[in-house]
């Protein structure tokens, strides 16, 4: 996410980082560049107006100007703005209420609420230890009831049943009281969404929102509206008493204009990403992370957290074991590190969290690719046993079944194996002298380890 962004901020800030002395010229031409890349972005222009207005207060002062290291000096303001622009810190949700805390969740149609619903409920059931009942109040849509039934199902919380021939604010009324009744600690509130704003509409959520009182009115808006996400969430602004905003799908956004933009028009935190289509893709946003990573700085910390959740620790201890005693490093072991990597979002996801990622060679884009991981995965499902552990024996009619069997071409078995070799003497390097020498030999390699292994013990 933030691809082109991230690349044209990267391009316009590189230039100045060494430099021994920069004059108010320098600091001009590049704020152009700056707003040259938020206005590619769309980020509304009122927002980029006043962010750069902010660090020209601030870069041609003594801060920089006097500063010994002036290029690194401007671009920790560039950082420090950007992440005072998204929003300064992270914002939980204010979930202290009387049980049930009621989350409350509006936006227009198609922005993803009722998965946005799902993938809160999930995250609340799973980090928080909440007990989560979730309802829906779309009457208008076909199928929106049946549609988060079975999300709820999906993310094993429970579900209100409602009835399209219901009121709005009579199916909120009943599942608060039976929330009550049962115990659950959260309501979460799936609303009606229009494909525009309407009086209407308007009318019917804030009827709801003074039926229910909510903990977190939450505004969910699509991150590819681009500058109509500004003007939406201007509009709901002003409709309802909003406590933060969502922005879901900015995986599918390389721009970035929605998240810059939404902060600073609503006045309210982002409180979530919607990071892709699985229902466990849903990231508290940090904006000193986001900052950092569109900057090309990495995020090192959501990269811990992620592993510390979905890495199997166990396994990826037994293989660091396996190869300090110099038992090499099996076609097991690579697709065990490939399914890995899938939990955590695949390659891209890490390669976006990594300090430098947007600047490693092109060749990691093509390892990145998650339909690469899952085609190699089949491959070596569909080897015996012992040809995953013993790879040299995989000759010509060997390489044939295993192709047919995967439903590749023989190339891409190929592939396969010569990848593994080469990943297999970078595991050598690893056990011999650590993780420099494993750098070293991805980037001779021109990227990642290939099929998007994790080094074996991370996250332990």
């Amino acid at each position: 996410m933030f691809e082109n962004l991230s690349d044209r901020l990267g391009d316009s800030l590189h230039k100045l980082r060494g430099r021994g002395r920069i004059t108010e010229d320098n600091v001009r031409e590049t704020l152009r560049e700056v707003r040259l890349a938020l206005l590619e972005a769309d980020v509304a222009l009122p927002v980029v107006k006043q962010f750069v207005e902010d660090i020209r207060e601030r870069a041609v002062g003594a801060e920089v100007l006097r500063s010994l290291t002036p290029g690194q000096a401007l671009i920790k303001i560039v950082q420090e703005e950007l992440t005072r622009t998204l929003g300064e810190e992270n914002s939980e949700l204010n979930l202290r209420a009387k049980p049930p805390a009621v989350v409350l969740m509006a936006g227009l149609q198609g922005a993803g609420k009722t998965t946005s619903v799902g993938k809160l409920a999930r995250h609340l059931r799973e980090r928080q230890k909440k007990k989560v009942m979730v309802v829906s109040c779309d009457t208008y849509r076909p199928a929106a009831i049946d549609q988060l039934k079975r999300v709820a199902e999906q993310v094993q919380v429970d579900f209100f049943p409602s009835s399209a021939d219901d009121k709005p604010v009579a199916i909120a009324k009943a599942a608060l009281a039976q929330a009550r009744k049962s115990f659950h600690d959260v309501l979460i509130v799936d609303t009606a969404g229009r494909l525009a704003i309407d009086e209407p509409m308007m009318q019917e959520i804030s009827a709801l929102h003074g039926q229910l009182e909510p903990a977190e009115t939450l505004f969910v808006v699509d991150a590819m509206t681009g500058q109509d996400a500004a003007r939406t969430a201007a509009a709901f602004g002003e409709a309802l008493p909003l406590t933060g905003v969502v922005v879901t799908k900015v995986d599918g956004d390389a721009r970035g204009g929605a998240a810059l933009s939404v902060r600073q028009v609503t006045g309210k935190p982002i409180k979530f990403l919607g990071t892709g289509e699985k229902l466990e893709a849903l990231e508290p946003f940090h904006p000193e992370r986001i900052a950092s990573r569109i900057l090309g700085m990495g995020d090192v910390l959501t990269l811990v957290e992620e592993a510390e959740r979905k890495v199997d620790k166990d396994k990826a201890a037994r293989l660091a074991r396996k190869i300090k005693k110099g038992k090499g490093f099996d076609l097991n072991d690579l697709a065990d590190q490939m399914r890995q990597m899938q939990e955590m979002g695949g390659m891209a996801a890490l390669l976006d969290k990594m300090p430098g990622g947007a600047q490693l060679p092109k060749g990691a884009a093509g390892m990145a690719d998650e339909t690469q991981i899952t085609r190699t995965i089949a491959i070596v499902n569909s080897m015996t046993p012992h040809e995953r552990q013993f790879p040299d024996l995989i000759k010509s009619s060997r390489k044939r079944r295993i192709a047919t069997g995967s439903g590749t071409q023989v190339q891409d078995v190929n592939r396969l194996l010569k990848q593994h070799l080469q990943m297999q003497k970078m595991m050598k390097k690893f056990s011999k002298g650590g993780m420099k020498k494993l750098m070293r030999g991805m980037q001779g390699m021109g990227g990642m380890p290939p099929g998007g292994g994790l080094p074996p013990g991370f996250g332990r």
